[in-house]
């Protein structure tokens, strides 16, 4: 599959749209979103949706950052990822070792972005100066200079993955078949590792009995997504309802404690 001009530069206005999203909060910077837009664009939304989110799952896990950490950059998956997902399928390339191929772009575009932030570090004390000078129209373009940056790198980026389709396709076709399947079992467990980074921050002793209940029914049962989480809206009600009559319970019992005064009248 060729990707044409037009294709490529409206990959390039998407990829600006979501990662200057990001400075919004907007959440245009998911891969779900990222992969939706650009499976619109190469008319293949089925297979753009499944990369999505799988490319989801894997940073439900590393979105969490500790201190300091910053994760891999969803720009990756969501627009290379998904580019090669759809172009590259006849070649084998399946969702999964698209996902593992497109991890180190998600490293490079990481730094691409505090190369960006580094840039226009120095906004804000422009922007003092220019507000005490009266220069308020230039203010403006200084302010705005870390969004506009954004822009123009997303469109960089976005337009450059598209029109590199022909270096991707190649580097593909040196791959040995063992290689590319490889990639394919590796991306199937990066989406479980990203959900147990997220389990290991989120989960508590006394909810390990329903996450055993969860395994139970999806391996052993065989049930499908929507029944599983029915069962599990089951003993959410069940808690909730437990909890609210506790509450009350204390409640009552706080308002039938009877606090007996003590007698001050011989100064005592």
């Amino acid at each position: 599959m060729d990707i044409s001009l037009t294709q490529a530069i409206l990959i390039g206005l998407i990829t600006a749209f979501c990662y200057a999203g990001q400075l919004l909060g907007i959440y245009t910077n998911r891969s779900i979103i990222m992969s939706f837009l650009v499976g619109l664009v190469l008319g293949d939304i089925p297979t753009a949706l499944t990369f999505g989110a799988l490319a989801e799952l894997a940073f439900m896990g590393f979105g969490v950052g500790a201190g300091g950490t910053v994760p891999p950059n969803q720009l990756g998956p969501g627009i290379v990822g998904t580019i090669m997902a759809i172009t590259l399928k006849n070649q084998g390339v399946t969702p999964e070792s698209a996902l593992s191929l497109s991890f180190p772009f998600a490293v490079l575009f990481q730094l691409l972005t505090t190369a960006v932030y580094t840039a226009f570090s120095g906004t804000t004390e422009t922007s003092k100066k220019l507000i005490a000078e009266g220069k308020y129209e230039k203010y403006k373009l200084v302010a705005n200079a870390t969004f506009i940056g954004f822009l123009v790198v997303g469109f960089i980026v976005g337009f450059a993955s598209a029109v590199s389709l022909p270096a991707l396709q190649a580097f593909v076709d040196i791959l040995p078949q063992w290689l590319i399947k490889g990639f394919s079992v590796a991306g199937g467990l990066i989406p479980a590792i990203g959900f147990a980074m997220i389990m290991s921050v989120m989960l508590k002793k006394e909810y390990i009995p329903y996450v055993l209940l969860g395994y139970i029914c999806v391996s052993y049962l065989a049930l499908p997504t929507m029944a599983t989480a029915l069962v599990g809206a089951v003993f959410a009600i069940i808690m909730y309802n437990l909890n609210t009559k506790n509450v009350e319970v204390q409640a009552s019992s706080a308002s039938n404690v009877v606090v007996e005064e003590e007698d001050f009248s011989n100064g005592i």
